[in-house]
């Protein structure tokens, strides 16, 4: 996926278990039912994150932000 400056995925839930692997750096801005967090980016550095994860991610930067994401089924 690819995130241009000031975009945003819209809210959603995921179905699975996911692996998310940074190809460029910088910080993502997490809406969540919780508030609001701020992910850093590492590329390359992969993370993961459990089924039912419910946000909505934003590219507050001023670069393109690139990530691949792979859900477990």
């Amino acid at each position: 996926m690819a995130l241009a400056p000031g975009a945003e995925t819209g809210w959603h839930r995921h179905g699975h278990d996911y692996v998310v692997v940074p190809m460029t750096g910088g910080a993502l801005t997490l809406e969540t039912p919780e508030g609001v967090k701020v992910a850093p980016l590492t590329p390359g550095q992969s993370y993961t994150r459990p089924v039912g994860v419910e946000h909505n991610v934003i590219n507050d930067t001023a670069h393109e932000i690139v990530f691949i994401e792979i859900e477990i089924r």
